[in-house]
């Protein structure tokens, strides 16, 4: 039964395949051919094409005007006469030309050391370990010369560590006197 069952199938299809091979062999069949169309090929224009020239607007500067040079007036001092006769007066006492570190900066050396790691980081217990001890015993002003002299001794970029050494004057209870700056 299942054999008659897939000959029927197979003899529908040779008939569906048949009737269809002469509607689909024949490619013009109903079909209209597709009417011509006559191009028209413009001529190119004849003689040169000239393109309007090109205008930039003027170029203004504006005036430069130089401001008038102000000459601070001059003050001479009184001329005064010194006083005939009495004891001379004392030399005045010498100013630093040059401040100077009271302690040894290799005694600062590994502190700045630390400082160089602390770039990135911040202030944190190894530089306050190692760095307050040794800054103890200085005024504000020598702290700062201190560090500022072992700074430039190890040959490090100032703008980049010299904010951080006075913060860390601050953090060992130092303040630096205002408007320092470690000069070169």
């Amino acid at each position: 039964m299942e054999t008659s069952k897939v000959s029927a199938l197979l003899i529908i299809c040779m008939i569906f395949i048949s009737s269809a091979t002469p509607i689909l062999g024949c490619g013009s069949c109903g079909r209209k051919p597709p009417p011509k169309h006559h191009h028209h090929n413009p001529k190119p224009p004849k003689g040169p094409i000239t393109l309007p020239p090109i205008v930039n607007p003027p170029v203004h500067l504006p005036p430069v005007t130089i401001p008038p040079i102000v000459n601070p007036p001059v003050i001479l001092p009184p001329v005064t006469k010194p006083p005939s006769g009495g004891k001379p007066c004392p030399p005045p006492p010498k100013s630093p030309s040059q401040e100077t570190c009271p302690i040894d900066t290799l005694k600062l050396g590994a502190c700045v050391d630390l400082l160089g790691g602390l770039v990135h980081i911040g202030l944190g217990d190894p530089a306050v370990n190692e760095c307050c001890p040794v800054l103890q015993g200085l005024v504000e002003l020598e702290a700062a010369v201190c560090l500022c002299t072992t700074l430039k001794l190890k040959l490090l970029n100032l703008n980049i560590f010299v904010p951080i050494a006075l913060q860390l004057l601050v953090t060992c209870g130092k303040t630096p006197p205002p408007g320092y700056t470690c000069s070169i």
